[in-house]
């Protein structure tokens, strides 16, 4: 694969990435994605064979990555639970801002729209949201918390995370997303051991 063919498939991941973000799967068609990746229309099966679905599953993979490679980071950092998640939420809320409401987790997106015939999406995204609640878990777990409870709060954490930035990006505002934060913040800092 030549160079040329690694920058068109990287925009055509970033390009249903970011379609995702903000209007799912199903609200973008194929000629919008390929326009917005500057790519000519017989490059998306070379290297997606199969189609929108698979490039969806690319997108998921690419975020999913994203996320994870950010987490590792902080766990190679050995960074604090409390400070870490707090930021993490406050990220959630600037983008939810810049985007003025209208771009959301193309996680959440997805598997919102996803029936049980998707099953190439829906493993995608359960290794994704899995893979996530294990690095949280390990984040907590360093903090102090037994394995089995850091990893039922890694599974708050992300159901919170997800749930308030759908209920915030519908309300138009930040409320819902900010008064979820806190409140989990809030229910963290009474369960996580003090630090010595």
């Amino acid at each position: 694969m030549t160079t040329t063919d690694l920058g068109t498939r990287d925009r055509l991941v970033r390009a249903m990435s970011q379609a995702l973000q903000q209007r799912g799967l199903h609200g973008v068609g194929l000629n919008e994605l390929l326009t917005q990746a500057q790519a000519p229309k017989g490059v998306l099966y070379h290297h997606f064979p199969g189609g929108k679905t698979e490039l969806a599953v690319a997108a998921i993979e690419a975020t999913v990555g994203h996320i994870t490679r950010a987490l590792d980071d902080l766990l190679a950092q050995k960074a604090d639970p409390q400070p870490t998640l707090r930021g993490w939420f406050a990220a959630g809320l600037k983008q939810l801002e810049r985007g003025q409401f209208e771009r959301g987790c193309p996680l959440a997106t997805v598997a919102l729209e996803s029936t049980a015939e998707d099953t190439a999406l829906r493993q995608a995204l359960a290794q994704g949201f899995s893979a996530i609640r294990e690095r949280i878990a390990l984040l907590l777990a360093r903090g102090g918390l037994p394995e089995p409870q850091a990893r039922r709060l890694a599974a708050l954490v992300v159901s919170t995370y997800e749930g308030a930035l759908l209920q915030a990006r519908v309300a138009g505002h930040v409320g819902p997303m900010a008064d979820s934060a806190a409140a989990l913040l809030d229910l963290l800092d009474t369960l996580m051991p003090p630090t010595p």
